[in-house]
């Protein structure tokens, strides 16, 4: 297993719901953290600790959030892309705006990130990715916007292993089932409590993050409920 002590991680969507929850449990266990959001009042401060801006959907931000991490630390050991919105598309809606959006935040977003911080997770030679996806990128039961821009996340952390591979980066995408977050506060086919919970999926992406480069994970899937997946 890889050390916490020294190693730098960049979390976004780090105010709230996954996001947060990976941010305190890699505290915990003794990593610095950079999280990015649109309030970085949302996020409190400490040595361990900085908040910077950061929108998925405009130019620059990802570049802007990698710099201030490296002028602050020094360094980017590993990204976790947590930030990510949920919009109601079917695929017979003429209106491709809220398509639109899922694309720049749900995809776009991770991808200018991992540009971004590339060169310096290679530099480590252990640079670690892990990307937010969903059991939505994995079988379509409802909301097709939302789970083509999941698919798309599936295939770009599949594109990062293999471009990455020969640099020490390793990749992987978290496909978590209902996840207790204000994202799904509107579901009620299962109940709070029986829906997969922050503070466990963040457990994992801290696993993800310590596994050495020879046991690497491609996908994670990670279900609340039984189902087939075929």
């Amino acid at each position: 297993m890889l050390q916490a002590a020294g190693r730098v991680v960049m979390v976004s969507g780090a105010s709230r719901g996954i996001g947060r929850a990976v941010v305190e449990r890699l505290v915990s266990s003794g990593f610095t953290v950079s999280g990015g959001l649109r309030d970085p009042s949302g996020l409190p401060e400490s040595e361990q600790v900085i908040a910077c801006f950061y929108d998925a959907e405009q130019a620059g931000s990802a570049e802007a959030w990698v710099e201030r991490t490296l002028k602050h630390f020094g360094r980017i050991d590993a990204v976790v892309n947590a930030a990510g919105i949920d919009l109601k598309v079917r695929a017979i809606d003429d209106n491709e705006d809220e398509l639109d959006r899922m694309w720049r935040v749900n995809v776009k977003g991770p991808l200018r990130v991992v540009r971004a911080a590339y060169p310096h997770l290679a530099a480590t030679g252990h640079g670690r990715v892990v990307n937010l996806g969903s059991l939505s990128g994995k079988r379509v039961l409802s909301n097709v916007g939302y789970a083509m821009s999941k698919f798309a996340v599936v295939a770009l952390t599949h594109g990062i292993r293999r471009e990455g591979r020969d640099l020490g980066i390793r990749a992987t995408v978290v496909c978590p089932g209902s996840v207790a977050t204000d994202m799904t506060a509107g579901v009620t086919g299962i109940g709070r409590h029986e829906m997969v919970q922050p503070e466990d999926l963040a457990v994992l992406v801290e696993t993800l993050i310590q596994l050495p480069n020879n046991a690497s994970v491609s996908e994670l899937l990670v279900h609340c409920q039984f189902e087939p997946m075929l």
